[in-house]
């Protein structure tokens, strides 16, 4: 048996004899359903419509039946529960205090079932060591290493996290994060860690950023050529490769033609043609225009110039040919010779 496989039997055996300890078989169906312990997690009022009581009064008994449970573990009916608890806390002390229920759940159980969701999600309610937050539309469910927060003291936490973000206006990563934040957290994996129970953020490539920010959190074709392209050390790159980059990225829905990512190139002010279906961005220096446009701006600066400077110009912003400069150069009606080798612009 793996450790992981030895760590999930352990959770399982401690929570169904926690729940065998129920003596009223509605109050351990109302735990069970509840929590999602048999494979499906209810509202309280799904709850109480089956059973044929209302919202509040299931809410009553979850809270009753919990409060009974955590005394039972204190009088040492269960001292299984204690070493659960110290895995718990040690997993959580690796993700930095605190974590998403899923992602405990994957830690401890390598899966993210609803049941093992929701077997976490109890020992955590049970601890003494643990705070179990709930999910709503700003926040995952998770669970804190603490002993002196609330759920509504830990979302505060994390609101400020979130503004401290939306203020700073840029993805950061985990140490800019920690020195933006303050002296609240030691190790910039506890303040990530509190980020990710947002709903609000998003992380990729070790940056953390709002979830409306591209950068963080791409939504289209146009968003994810960005970031490929961003990360490719200022180098241009053709667009078969910016495709293949795109697909062999984690972003959602990377069924794309190598033609897709072509047609976006061509469409986004962001991206330049600076060789044969070579793209760079534009935040590089890059501007958009043919061979001819490349060598006026050239020649605009400074003028006249040898025709071997004008190719050593052009070529640090287009990936062509050396002929293919110098054919451009030709154009009468553009550029004239006015020494040997050197050029001048045609004045219009």
């Amino acid at each position: 048996m793996t450790e992981t496989q030895s760590e999930k039997h352990r959770f399982e055996t401690v929570t169904e004899k926690i729940l065998i300890s129920i003596d009223r078989p509605r109050e351990k169906e109302i735990i069970e359903r509840r929590f999602g312990i048999n494979g499906h997690k209810e509202t309280l009022e799904s709850v109480g419509e089956t059973m044929g009581i209302t919202r509040e009064r299931v809410r009553q008994i979850e809270k009753a039946t919990l409060l009974r449970m955590r005394l039972g573990l204190d009088n040492g009916k269960n001292p299984e529960f204690d070493a659960v608890e110290m895995e718990l806390v040690k997993v959580l002390h690796e993700l930095g205090r605190a974590a998403r229920t899923e992602t405990l759940a994957n830690e401890i159980f390598g899966n993210r079932t609803q049941r093992s969701r929701g077997i976490i999600t109890l020992i955590a309610e049970l601890s003494e060591k643990t705070v179990a937050t709930t999910e709503n539309d700003q926040y995952f469910p998770s669970v804190v290493l603490t002993t002196e927060l609330s759920e509504k003291d830990i979302k505060k936490n994390v609101d400020i996290v979130v503004n401290t973000i939306k203020d700073h206006g840029e993805p950061v990563t985990a140490d800019e994060l920690l020195a933006l934040v303050g002296g609240k957290y030691e190790h910039p994996s506890e303040v990530t860690a509190i980020a990710s129970i947002s709903k609000h953020v998003f992380n990729l490539d070790n940056k953390w950023g709002l979830g409306k920010w591209p950068t963080v959190n791409p939504r289209n074709i146009r968003d994810k050529i960005y970031i490929v392209l961003s990360h490719n050390n200022q180098k241009p790159m053709h667009f078969s490769d910016i495709a293949a980059g795109v697909k062999s990225r984690d972003f959602k829905r990377n069924n794309i033609t190598d033609q897709a990512v072509h047609n976006e190139l061509i469409k986004d002010d962001r991206f330049v043609l600076v060789g044969r279906g070579i793209y760079a961005l534009s935040e590089w220096g890059y501007e958009k225009g043919s061979i001819i446009d490349v060598i006026r701006k050239v020649l605009e600066k400074e003028s006249p110039l040898h025709r071997d400077e004008i190719v050593r110009r052009v070529l640090k912003v287009r990936q062509v040919r050396e002929a293919t400069i110098l054919l451009n150069l030709q154009s009468k009606t553009d550029f004239k010779r006015i020494n040997k080798g050197e050029y001048t612009l045609v004045k219009k």
